[in-house]
């Protein structure tokens, strides 16, 4: 990869680590459960987004597969939680 790509991957991992810190904040903050549920979603979402990161500076494609499992189960675990909340569960 050229300097120029390098720079935008470094200024957008570090985007992405600030949004997990801030998630974490309102994570710890939240004053209900629900807005705890889509703190810990968006920290997924991240944690996602820094594997596939991972995936692409160390050239293996295995770690694609790791996200899209992570991805799902946390697909799964919000859709839990949400009926949890709806007295549905």
């Amino acid at each position: 990869m050229d300097n120029l790509t390098m720079v935008i991957f470094r200024i957008a991992f570090y985007l992405i680590a600030a949004a997990m810190v801030l998630a974490f904040i309102r994570f710890l903050k939240g004053p209900t459960f629900a807005d705890r549920t889509v703190a810990l979603d968006g920290m997924t979402v991240s944690g996602i987004s820094i594997i596939v990161f991972i995936s692409m500076f160390t050239g293996r494609a295995i770690y694609l597969d790791v996200a899209i499992v992570y991805g799902l189960l946390s697909f799964l675990s919000v859709i839990a939680v949400a009926r949890y909340l709806e007295g549905g569960l």
